[in-house]
């Protein structure tokens, strides 16, 4: 899929920048509804740039923030219609244990968002998920629905999809100007293309792209140590079988704590903290500046009181790109100027599970239809003094 020397002219009716999980969502949606759509990738297909790559996510129903919970049914319905679509499995239901502090106020809406939740004691949480410990004052809330997606195969899954609606995926090309009008053109390294409506959705690539736009995101790109844990050994195995788990308001780890089972590396759990360091999406691969890693001693002392039958050290570092809103909401808007340019960014490292509604709504707004949720929590006129006064 890689650009070609020649430089290229095309009229589309819709055009996506970016095709991580959100873009591509966004493009299918929009082949779906037989518009001839060009979906733009400034990196060589497959990558790891940015913030879908890797086998694993986690979905769930639990979502302390209920918008997101009011979306998650039309989310899991619509992985589904992929799945048979692609014929391909996209998901492994594992069950998700959320644990916290009782009466905390993340957990309690998590609690309420699953309607008539389980919840389990320490016994019952110990059979279920040997070696996890719940502590004194603590919760522990079964989700059922919970589970992994496999990240990696639902991006190729999706722009598989795409291409055989008639999409156009072209990779290789790095987008250089977006000029504004009632036909857009968008001016890249391999050609120039024009269509009536566009959908940016570059990750923290985002903010660099509609600066020249007059506008100024407040977006935040993070640099996210991802760790695979090994089990000691003779212990219990926390392996394949396990649920994934959410762990909110902990002290010791405010941004909150998550592991999934032992799928990418045998034997190995992946646990992560929710939070990273600032960093330029083209420096990522910068250790940052002073503790090369410093999510890792919040993790170790994580596993310690709370897995303490796996290695207080990881075996695998990984790392991957978060693109931050102040509020950790998303952005899903039109250009506050530019009605025809659709923005969705900030996904804050909750938003890959999400993204066949995400994909879904930017669709219906670039073709100027009734969003089927609501786009209230997701304005950007939230963030002040974002439009400047000149281009």
């Amino acid at each position: 899929m890689a650009a070609t020397s020649q430089p290229h002219q095309a009229t589309y009716d819709a055009i996506v920048i970016g095709a991580g999980i959100q873009g591509s969502f966004a493009a299918y949606h929009l082949a779906q509804r037989h518009r001839d759509t060009l979906l733009l990738e400034q990196f060589i297909l497959p990558h790891s740039r940015g913030s879908s790559h890797g086998q694993s996510r986690i979905t769930r129903t639990a979502y302390a923030q209920a918008p997101y919970a009011r979306m998650m049914p039309d989310s899991f319905r619509l992985w589904q219609r992929l799945e048979a679509e692609s014929g391909t499995s996209l998901y492994r239901r594992t069950g998700l244990v959320v644990l916290g502090p009782v009466g905390d106020p993340e957990v309690e809406s998590c609690l309420r968002s699953l309607g008539t939740a389980e919840v389990l004691d320490a016994t019952t949480l110990a059979q279920r998920f040997p070696g996890l410990r719940l502590h004194a004052g603590e919760v522990a809330a079964w989700d059922s629905t919970g589970g992994v997606l496999f990240a990696d195969r639902a991006l190729r899954a999706v722009q598989d999809v795409f291409r055989r609606h008639g999409g156009t995926l072209r990779d290789g090309e790095k987008v250089l100007r977006i000029e504004p009008g009632a036909m857009l053109t968008v001016t890249t390294t391999a050609g120039v293309y024009r269509a009536p409506r566009l959908i940016v959705t570059a990750g923290p690539w985002t903010g660099a792209l509609l600066a020249p736009l007059g506008l100024r995101l407040p977006l935040q790109p993070l640099r996210i140590d991802v760790c695979y844990w090994r089990e000691k050994p003779g212990t219990t195995s926390v392996g394949r079988a396990s649920p994934c788990f959410l762990c909110l308001g902990l002290s010791q780890a405010p941004h909150g704590v998550f592991g999934l089972p032992a799928l990418e590396y045998p034997g190995l759990v992946k646990i992560c903290y929710h939070h990273g360091s600032p960093t330029d999406p083209e420096e990522r691969d910068r250790a940052p500046a002073g503790a090369p890693h410093p999510s890792i001693a919040i993790l170790s002392s994580f596993i310690s009181g709370y897995l303490p039958g796996l290695e207080p050290q990881p075996a695998v570092v990984e790392t991957c790109l978060y693109t931050n809103t102040p509020d950790e909401d998303f952005i899903l808007d039109r250009h506050p100027k530019f009605s025809n340019i659709i923005i969705g960014a900030g996904f804050s490292g909750h938003g890959f599970k999400l993204a066949p509604v995400v994909g879904k709504l930017l669709c219906e707004l670039s073709l100027g239809e009734e969003p089927s949720h609501s786009m209230a929590p997701f304005t950007i006129t939230r963030f002040p003094g974002v439009l400047q006064a000149a281009l």
